[in-house]
């Protein structure tokens, strides 16, 4: 291959690297220690502080306003551009209706709050442009963390548990006639399990968890931070209850009336009706919620439903998204089992045009109408977005998932002990690398001076993988780096003393290069190779640190075999065609 292509490979690899190693450097080193903090945070954390602090610059900005000629501090200065493009849409429902509106010149604190007074919640809408200046950067620098190398609890401390999901059990409780495959019915109950499990332990509060399938039915679970065991145990064990039910728009409407009337009296502190009087002995108030903009359930408003389940939905056997034939809007589909068709059809044909609610964990997700007998296949249509039709689809499919799950084993490490263990893992890894690198100059010379460059970028490579990976850095990862570290130079060693016997022959620098380079392929290679076996083997039959120790040693066999057989290829071959050199400092015998 020609210098220009292995040059222009290299430049390309580097610049992929760097691309991959990006989120990694942007949330260690680009993103501020009080961002870091909040973005480790659960969603609903940051959703509580983004609006407390939307709340509080409200205030501020109304109580600026007392003086109408108050200017618009610096902090706030990103609203003169919301405010112009608020009057232009004013401007322009204006012009519609014959008339003008005169724009001010100036954009102090009166004319930006003017500018949102055209729109139907004023206060309302200033709050979510502010809330989204907060939350923005926050949720940006989650997405860092999200793509960036993870410290592992060894590391950073927190809660290690390995959960085991019985999908025999599972599979056992489901009507056979309605399983047409055994293998996919696990795979997808477990996908299931996995999923329900990240909305309950991210809802709970806690920070950033890492949940993922280790082997064919356990769950290993990372907890960051510190995390009170019997609640995350209660957590994990609990189970979501999902059914379906009647709306009662009689008593949704009596309810909504006297909430009307003293919206802050109909509750009480633990969120039950002040007076249930207000609607029927058969019925209650559930919140009607919706996706927001931070992936959070959000109430939108209250429905009335009858008590008593019309369909449970251990019923539904298969949910999915498809599009109307005749509209080409989402829609949810889903299938029920013999049992469920029969109650089904019996309990919608005696109640078609009236709305029917899908409850999850008390919380209403969906009120589509009943438009006719419905048995067997069941279609949702009521204009819904994509995103809205798959999170339904979600809830389904949870239903229909009776997974038993067992705490298994549990761990949890300090973050005092992360600490130690990183500074230790650091200082070895600085000093090996060190030390090897001494040993190639000292006895390699000039050539050394290759070996170090390759061993630098061997180690910008590993890391660079570990980040486009996302995978978790641990103390067993860094054993394997520091392992690499050893091995990867074994591959110079070889090349050079290659090079040595055949300068010793008498042999032209370039000449010697490349009978040495040659001569040492297959060497490597088969060292390798055997080397890259073992750890791929391990990395699938081992679990926890040596799983971690594995991946790592594999990541560098191959960084280190590309930076040894092809970097350090093309500097000596700069050096001789482009630099002009005609001898080589690679040994004190060789002159």
């Amino acid at each position: 291959m020609k210098k220009r292509s292995r040059f222009v490979i290299i430049l390309a690899v580097l610049a992929l690297c760097f691309w991959f190693l990006w989120p990694s450097i942007s949330w260690y080193a680009r993103t501020p220690k009080d961002q870091q903090s909040l973005a480790l945070g659960s969603l609903e954390k940051i959703k509580d502080y983004t609006m407390l602090k939307a709340e509080e610059d409200v205030k501020t900005l109304v109580a600026l306003a007392e003086n109408k000629d108050a200017p618009l501090p610096l902090e706030f200065s990103y609203l003169e551009k919301v405010a112009k493009k608020n009057y232009k849409e004013l401007s322009a429902m204006y012009k519609k209706l014959g008339q003008s509106i005169e724009i001010p010149s100036e954009m102090n604190v009166n004319a930006v709050l003017a500018s949102f007074r055209g729109k139907l919640d004023p206060r309302g809408e200033l709050q979510s442009v502010i809330e989204g200046r907060y939350r923005d950067p926050i949720l940006e620098a989650k997405n860092r963390y999200e793509n960036s190398v993870k410290l592992g609890l060894d590391l950073s401390g927190g809660m290690n548990i390995i959960v085991h999901a019985d999908l025999d059990a599972a599979l056992a409780s489901q009507n056979q006639d309605d399983v047409t495959d055994p293998v996919l019915f696990k795979k997808e109950a477990m996908a299931q399990a996995i999923e329900t499990l990240s909305s309950r332990i991210d809802k709970f509060g806690l920070t950033s968890p890492v949940i993922r399938q280790q082997g064919e039915d356990r769950i290993y679970i990372e907890i960051p931070g510190a995390a009170d065991s019997s609640s995350v145990n209660s957590i994990i064990m609990g189970k979501g209850i999902l059914n379906f039910r009647l709306v009662d728009e009689e008593q949704t409407a009596r309810f909504k009336s006297a909430y009307a009337s003293n919206p802050a009296g109909t509750f009480t502190a633990d969120g039950k009706l002040s007076d249930p009087s207000i609607i029927a002995d058969d019925c209650e108030v559930m919140g009607y919620y919706k996706k927001d903009d931070y992936g959070l359930d959000e109430r939108i408003d209250y429905i009335v439903v009858k008590k008593e389940i019309a369909l449970d939905g251990k019923h539904v056997t298969r949910a999915r998204v498809t599009a109307d034939q005749t509209k080409g809007q989402p829609v949810v589909s889903f299938i029920l089992d013999s049992e469920g068709s029969d109650i089904f059809s019996e309990f919608t044909g005696a109640n078609v045009g009236k709305r029917l609610a899908i409850v999850s964990d008390d919380k209403i997700k969906s009120a589509a109408t009943i438009n006719e007998r419905i048995s067997g296949q069941v279609q949702l249509s009521g204009g819904f977005s994509l995103d809205e039709a798959e999170n339904i689809q979600k809830v389904l499919q949870t239903a229909w998932l009776e997974v038993p799950l067992e705490v298994e084993s549990q761990q949890v490490v300090g973050a005092s002990l992360g600490e130690q263990a990183i500074h230790q893992g650091k200082m070895a890894l600085i000093v090996g690398l060190v030390a090897v690198l001494a040993f190639m100059l000292i006895f390699y010379l000039g050539a050394g001076l290759n070996a170090i460059v390759a061993q630098i970028l061997n180690m910008y490579i590993m890391f660079s993988i570990l980040s486009a990976f996302n995978l978790t850095l641990t103390l067993s990862s860094i054993a394997g780096m520091i392992l690499t570290v050893g091995m990867s130079v074994d591959a110079n060693v070889i090349i050079f003393e290659r090079i040595k016997e055949e300068l010793s022959a008498g042999k032209s620098r370039a000449a010697a290069i490349v009978s040495g380079f040659d001569n040492a392929f297959w060497a490597i290679m088969d060292s390798n190779i055997t080397t890259f076996i073992a750890a791929a083997f391990l990395s699938q039959l081992g679990t926890g640190s040596i799983q971690g120790f594995a991946v790592s040693l594999a990541i560098g066999v191959c960084s280190s075999v590309f930076t040894a057989l092809f970097v350090s290829r093309l500097m000596f071959d700069f050096q001789t065609d482009v630099l002009g050199k005609k001898t080589m400092s690679i040994s004190w015998r060789l002159k």
